[in-house]
């Protein structure tokens, strides 16, 4: 349990979807744990692979009854998404143009829609493939079915952002797709892409900034071990891998090299 490892650590970073949630309700003891931390003076920052920024993330968490008042922070992939195209300090980003085609549902929409960016109704009139995921149209069930669009982009040369790594999630019991899938396929065929985003050590950087702990006395935990556990790995931080989400096998986490320090059915106390 998570009190067992609590005194090993001043700071927790928590994932998101399939471990604090399953898109719609939290698990069972997650409040609990979160309370228990805190009444530890321990700190928690969020990292989800969320496509839309830490505020949309903290409204969708009070919703849950997850209040401000249970985590230090909160660091997204669509917030170093927003981040990196509005300062353009980051080299895959600097030399992007202005003009994007988003793929993604209107509610990651505040990952660009305040940013000096003209937003194309196709793929043709733009610079930038801005992919957050399925939309609400077309459904995140079948990812033959984004094809057609994503050869239109393929076809204009769109350097495609990818903003939210996952391949998949468990939303309320059913496995749906992200943008992830839709970008290993975009690449597949020979199409650029940028991820941002876990694995990517370089945004646990920010996460470990919100935190203002070291990374020794920090612990990561996830339920993806392409994603959490792997990220954690390359930025050099101590993993709890939590079986509550999408990976389940403890034999992909041995092939993979990945030694968590601890392997727990859930985010509980």
């Amino acid at each position: 349990m998570i009190r067992d490892l609590a005194a090993n650590y001043d700071g927790f970073i928590v994932d998101l979807w399939g471990v604090v949630h399953d898109g719609v309700k939290t698990y069972p003891g997650v409040i609990d744990c979160l309370a228990q931390l805190r009444d530890a003076g321990k700190k928690v920052v969020f990292l989800s692979n969320a496509p839309r920024r830490a505020a949309a993330i903290g409204r969708n968490l009070a919703a849950m009854d997850i209040g401000a008042d249970l985590y230090t922070g909160i660091m997204s992939s669509g917030e170093a998404v927003y981040a990196a195209l509005r300062d353009r300090t980051d080299p895959d980003f600097a030399a992007l143009g202005t003009v994007l085609y988003h793929l993604g549902p209107e509610r990651d929409r505040d990952v660009f829609d305040t940013l000096p960016l003209t937003e194309s109704p196709t793929p043709a009139g733009a610079q930038i493939l801005l992919n957050t995921g399925p939309d609400d149209f077309l459904g995140p069930n079948d990812p033959s079915i984004y094809e057609p669009v994503l050869r239109e982009c393929l076809a204009a040369r769109l350097p495609m952002i990818c903003a939210n790594p996952d391949l998949e999630v468990v939303r309320d019991g059913q496995r749906i797709i992200c943008a992830g899938l839709l970008a290993q396929w975009y690449e597949a065929q020979g199409g650029q892409v940028i991820n941002r985003g876990k694995p990517d050590p370089a945004i646990y950087a920010p996460t470990l900034g919100l935190l203002g702990t070291a990374k020794p006395r920090t612990l990561a935990i996830g339920d993806s071990l392409r994603t959490d556990m792997a990220g954690a790995k390359a930025a050099g931080i101590d993993a709890c891998w939590v079986l509550s989400g999408v990976d389940v096998s403890t034999q992909d986490a041995a092939k993979a090299g990945i030694k968590p320090v601890a392997t727990l059915p859930g985010f509980i106390w």
